[in-house]
């Protein structure tokens, strides 16, 4: 049975607040705006990163969601190298938005999955068809897990998601990723949390205090 279902908590929608609620409405950006933004802060020799964002977004505006997701996945997984908060941004645990990614050109796999989210919505993917999913993943041959944060698709409330990942670039069905453990799952609605027991506490919905910095961030750089 695909992770979606081990936890039937991930399909009761928890809202945290009001103010939370009202942030969590955020979708596209307009991107004449995103790309002042854009330059204003990492200059115009760093304009080509936004160039190659704007044309992909621009291309997959009239595709099917397959084909989004597919090239979405791709451009970042490509274009984006791999790095620790603390490195990138000299703090133990930072959301990036999209745009400060892009100018980094480098994230940890919550800038990988928001990165995603927030184009897959500028390209027209509904909403309530996508969910950031905080994970267990497996590592190794061993036992051991770690926090990690994919992106999953679902093309209808009840059907098994399709996982987008930095760390396995091929798209596959939840069923495909026996690696990956739910913890809890959030997206422009609210939170959805499971009952994983420890697992819970390596990262539950308190956390979603980044959620809502993250959101004004990116309101202020163009994200509607």
């Amino acid at each position: 049975m695909y992770f979606a279902k081990r936890y039937q908590g991930l399909v009761r929608c928890m809202v945290l607040a009001c103010s939370v609620s009202a942030l969590l409405a955020y979708s596209a950006g307009n991107l004449d705006t995103l790309q002042t933004s854009f330059v204003q802060r990492w200059g115009a020799a760093a304009q080509p990163k936004f160039d190659n964002w704007r044309k992909l977004i621009n291309g997959l505006m009239d595709s099917s969601d397959a084909e989004r997701m597919k090239r979405i996945n791709g451009f970042f997984n490509q274009q984006i190298q791999f790095g620790e908060d603390i490195v990138i941004w000299g703090q133990l645990d930072y959301w990036a938005t999209p745009i400060e990614t892009l100018g980094r050109s480098a994230g940890d796999c919550e800038d990988f999955a928001i990165a995603k989210y927030f184009s897959l919505l500028q390209v027209g993917v509904q909403p309530d068809k996508l969910r950031l999913i905080y994970v267990r993943a497996k590592t190794g041959t061993t036992d051991a897990t770690q926090a990690h944060m994919v992106l999953a698709y679902y093309p209808t409330p009840d059907a098994e998601p399709l996982i987008m990942d930095n760390l396995i670039g091929e798209i596959r069905p939840a069923s495909r990723r026996p690696d990956l453990v739910p913890v809890f799952s959030f997206n422009s609605t609210g939170v959805f949390a499971g009952v994983a027991g420890g697992g819970v506490a390596a990262g539950g919905p308190g956390r979603l205090s980044r959620w809502e910095d993250l959101l004004r961030r990116a309101k202020a750089e163009g994200f509607e």
